[in-house]
């Protein structure tokens, strides 16, 4: 085994501990928050609003992945948003990793 595995767990944190995931599923719990709210304030009146619809897109593709699945779908919301903010949290880490890797090799950003 070698000496730079981790644990799921670990690998899980160490790709959402980073600004551009955190950033991202900010905007996600922002977003979930203003769906509740306009749910809650539309309900009393009958009137259906699209807000909901919004959670799904925020979270997409991997999300809409779940739209099939009828009320249980709303499951794909939180899988959604980790799946994507561990991918941008991939990219974040490669790109820095890779910056730093350039700059300690002598190899100026300039």
């Amino acid at each position: 085994m070698e000496k730079n595995s981790r644990s799921f767990p670990q690998a899980l944190r160490h790709y959402l501990v980073n600004p551009l995931s955190l950033g991202y599923l900010g905007v996600v719990l922002a977003v979930c928050l203003w769906v509740t709210v306009d749910t809650v304030s539309h309900a009393s009146s009958g009137d259906a609003s699209f807000a909901g619809v919004w959670a799904f897109l925020v979270t997409a593709p991997t999300s809409m992945v779940f739209l099939v699945a009828g009320p249980a779908g709303l499951a794909g919301i939180p899988i959604g948003a980790l799946v994507q903010a561990a991918a941008l949290g991939a990219l974040y880490r490669n790109i820095t990793e890779r910056r730093a890797h350039r700059t300690g090799n002598g190899v100026s950003n300039a």
